[in-house]
């Protein structure tokens, strides 16, 4: 597994997607619902990635959890809408599902990619799976990164709600 960077009140990249599941259509870190105090952004590899299939329905099954500590999970695609909206009718995630075709957001979000240009030219060969866990009480904030460094690479569920938990607790100053 990768590690962890948990940058500290870095400014989030900002967007607005379209989402083929629930939630407002475009979403966005500024248009969550009130009662939602962090996003987990799960950018996912391509249409047919299996791990990334066992991801989403992993974390659906907690969604009472993420909800418990007002966090909301977002799964983000490097696909179309169209494509987006075949792969929810596959997966039916009881959260946002957002389309960003051509992966510009997920390019923002330091997404990464594997093999030069090749992967670049292809998400099924390049892109890997990145998880980010988003402050968004304010001014949207990044709060933990998870970068795939492969297909498999993915931190368990209970780290991510971890991570929206630990979001909302006040940081101790580091003493000088």
């Amino acid at each position: 597994m990768s590690d962890t960077t948990r940058p500290v009140d870095e400014p989030a990249p900002t967007f607005e997607l379209p989402n083929v599941g629930r939630g407002p259509d475009p979403f966005g870190p500024r248009t969550a619902p009130g009662e939602t105090d962090s996003l987990l952004l799960l950018f996912q590899r391509d249409y047919y990635c299996g791990n990334c299939r066992d991801q989403v329905a992993e974390v659906a099954d907690q969604i009472e959890a993420f909800r418990d500590v007002d966090a909301l999970p977002v799964s983000v695609l490097p696909e179309s809408v169209e494509r987006t909206r075949e792969w929810q009718e596959i997966v039916d995630l009881p959260y946002p599902v957002l389309a960003d075709d051509g992966g510009a957001v997920g390019d923002s979000y330091d997404q990464p990619s594997r093999f030069g240009i090749l992967g670049n030219l292809s998400d099924l060969v390049g892109r890997m799976p990145l998880a980010v866990v988003l402050d968004v009480r304010g001014e949207p904030t990044v709060h933990a990164t998870h970068p795939g460094s492969s297909p498999a690479d993915r931190p368990p569920v209970t780290e991510l709600l971890d991570d929206c938990r630990t979001c909302h607790e006040p940081t101790d100053p580091s003493p000088d």
